[in-house]
């Protein structure tokens, strides 16, 4: 525990990270720690260590390209370090993942929140959690003293509307629909006009969550992303894509495509804390070039965090050094 007790010296840095610990807690259990039972004081390395760590790190979700190069590195900082012990593998790997990660151009996790008002467009197919990270969304952004409103563009379905009218009652901010079957641009068009009135300070806009074809979801969020800048220079200032963590690569596969469709600026990973394979967030990264900006570890409203590479990092190798 060494390595990362240097790292979390403040308390604020070790509640967080301490929270990345229990969340991840599956993905740990069902993956990383074997890294212990490969990794063992006296065990020779080799071409099949190599390769077994290599599966592990590809079972975990990680990324194929992703694992091929950190192996490739690793077998490389072996052979010029003259490393013998496969135990003392354990901090080179981890070593390795804030070399490259935590450095990284696309990994601020900020939300463009600065302009007034902003708008925050959330998009992916249904059932990954969208509503509910608005909510929780919401509920960050209230705690940080903004003046927010959801906005329920999913209008093609009637329980959309309400399950996000519900949410913005617990959570006690703002909330704009319409009837639905109402065009989605007039929903956008008309919540701006009224967040200005109100002086509102960040918009939420959910949307559809249908992956019908990409011509027509690519008409329907050009046309959505056209009203919004139109009214509002520079808005949308964030596309969160919603990812359900669970999902593995089927939820690659969605980000592909929505990120081949419209202005992705991060990913919304939810229900982190419910798979075993979460490196997902590092396969996202590997596949679409964008980052990760917000993390659900559990189910309350406080669970949802600002992505931390450093603190991912610690939930994947807690219990490995």
């Amino acid at each position: 525990m060494g390595f990362f007790t240097r790292l979390f010296q403040s308390e604020k840095r070790k509640k967080r990270a301490h929270k990345y610990r229990i969340g991840m807690a599956k993905t740990r259990e069902g993956v990383f720690n074997r890294l212990n039972e490969l990794l063992q004081e006296g065990r020779a390395i080799d071409e099949d260590l190599f390769e077994e760590v290599e599966e592990l790190f590809i079972t975990a979700d990680m990324g194929v390209e992703t694992v091929l190069d950190l192996v490739g590195h690793l077998r490389e900082t072996v052979k010029t370090k003259n490393v013998k012990n496969a135990e003392d593998l354990k901090e080179i790997i981890v070593g390795e993942m804030f070399k490259r990660y935590v450095k990284d151009e696309i990994l601020d996790t900020n939300l463009a929140v600065e302009d007034e008002p902003s708008v925050l467009l959330f998009v992916g197919v249904n059932g990954v959690g969208k509503t509910t990270t608005i909510a929780k969304v919401a509920h960050l952004l209230q705690e940080g003293g903004k003046d927010v409103m959801m906005v329920a563009g999913d209008t093609f379905r009637a329980g959309a509307i309400n399950q996000l009218r519900i949410w913005s009652e617990r959570v006690g901010c703002r909330f704009f629909a319409k009837p639905a079957g109402t065009d989605p641009t007039s929903v956008m068009f008309d919540a701006i006009l009224e967040a200005k009135r109100e002086g509102v300070d960040v918009l939420l806009c959910d949307t559809a969550g249908r992956l019908h074809n990409k011509k027509h979801l690519m008409e329907e969020l050009g046309k959505i992303h056209r009203v919004i800048g139109r009214e509002i220079e520079n808005a949308p200032q964030e596309t969160l894509l919603v990812v359900d963590a669970t999902t593995g690569q089927n939820g690659l596969a969605q980000a592909k495509i929505f990120h081949e469709v419209t202005r992705l600026t991060g990913v919304a990973l939810t229900k982190l804390d419910g798979t075993a394979k979460g490196g997902i967030a590092l396969a996202i990264r590997e596949a679409i070039g964008v980052p990760v900006k917000l993390v659900g570890l559990g189910e309350k409203l406080e669970d949802l965090e600002y992505f931390d590479i450093e603190e991912y990092i610690y939930g994947l190798f807690a219990d490995v050094v």
